[in-house]
């Protein structure tokens, strides 16, 4: 498996891939340690526990038109622990509950590689394992994504270092109650949609 191949991400089926379209902004997630408590190696719904206001969250970005992705590093599955299914069906059940709530994700990315795994072919030092910026890269392409009113929130150096490396902004999360952080950019954002309508008017 080559760094950046399609198996190491997940997009549902509907994802616009045509280039000439209009751009949107996206919010990108960090997943175990910013949606999800991070016990070591979250892999099964057993283990998966919402942090405070990320369902919440998601639902806000959602409402104010946001692409909302999770981007998130898996080397579990290189090192053995779990497989690629497993993730999968993880995120499905992220996507049930939040669709109970009328909220969604619009893709999941995951990056499968580590170079010290025990997978021979997905031993690699790849370009989509954070920090580098390959699964947000490949997400912006694909959905046309406006780089420069997306962000990302993430609990490690290496997801703002991705972010940087993406041309995206990134915040770092610290804990507690994720809508406190997502609200102040949403407003940013919805700033930033009134005076665009507003130039486009004048324009017209």
């Amino acid at each position: 498996m080559r760094a950046g191949q399609d198996a190491s991400r997940e997009t549902p089926a509907g994802a616009n891939k045509e280039s000439a379209r209009p751009l949107r902004p996206a919010a990108f997630f960090d997943r175990d340690g910013v949606l999800n408590y991070d016990y070591g190696f979250v892999h099964s719904v057993a283990d998966f526990a919402w942090t405070p206001g990320a369902k919440k969250s998601i639902s806000a970005c959602n409402r104010a038109g946001l692409l909302v992705f999770v981007v998130t590093n898996q080397s579990g599955i290189a090192r053995g622990v779990y497989s690629e299914s497993d993730v999968h069906a993880l995120h499905v059940h992220m996507q049930t509950e939040l669709h109970a709530l009328g909220a969604h994700i619009d893709a999941f990315a995951f990056c499968p590689h580590h170079p010290e795994g025990i997978v021979p072919e997905l031993k690699l030092d790849c370009s989509c394992r954070k920090p580098r910026p390959g699964m947000l890269l490949r997400l912006c392409r694909e959905w046309s994504v406006d780089r420069e009113n997306s962000f990302l929130i993430g609990d490690r150096p290496s997801d703002i270092a991705a972010a940087a490396a993406a041309g995206i902004r990134g915040i770092l999360y610290s804990g507690g109650d994720l809508y406190a952080d997502i609200l102040p950019l949403l407003r940013a954002a919805e700033e930033r949609g009134r005076a665009a309508s507003a130039r486009h008017g004048k324009i017209q």
